[in-house]
């Protein structure tokens, strides 16, 4: 496995990803179509930018197109001030491979070892087993439940948290 910024080439996996009523049914539903060229060339510039890390799951580097997913680390601020937020993404035929933890322990490491980010947050739906299940193994600790908004929906979720330089197991 390895990760690649995301590319203006990644429409595709982004509509798999994002436009799918399954795979976005912890965040609100799916999102328009239309909406994925335009998001996807953002999202590109920012990880050019290394303004956030945008990366796309590749299980195999023999096939660098053939992407399993996403997982992000990005900035932004909250009511209670700037965070540094993680969230990832693994579709459907690649699920229960552990891609998903190997991907965010890797972006994880990365952000230890190039002391970024400072303290990490993740926010999966209450309801996500799986994702839920990542944070705990890698070092996450559970903070609260919380509700935030993601496009325009206000999602029941778990808070956790950890610090990369001392929390990653």
């Amino acid at each position: 496995m390895q990760l690649r910024n995301v590319s203006p080439g990644d429409v595709d996996a982004y509509v798999r990803m994002r436009c799918d009523p399954a795979m976005m049914a912890d965040l609100g539903g799916p999102l328009p179509r239309e909406g994925m060229a335009d998001k996807v060339r953002r999202d590109a510039r920012q990880a050019a930018a290394d303004l956030a890390w945008l990366k796309m799951i590749v299980p195999d580097p023999a096939t660098p197109d053939l992407v399993a997913g996403t997982v992000t680390i990005w900035s932004h601020d909250t009511d209670d001030g700037p965070i540094s937020e993680i969230g990832w993404m693994v579709l459907p035929d690649f699920q229960g491979q552990g891609l998903g933890k190997r991907a965010v322990r890797t972006l994880l490491q990365q952000a230890r070892d190039e002391d970024r980010w400072d303290i990490v947050h993740a926010f999966p739906a209450t309801s996500n087993a799986a994702s839920n299940g990542i944070c705990r193994s890698v070092g996450f600790r559970f903070v609260s439940e919380a509700s935030v908004t993601f496009a325009g929906q206000v999602l029941k979720t778990n808070h956790w948290v950890m610090d990369p330089r001392t929390d990653l197991v």
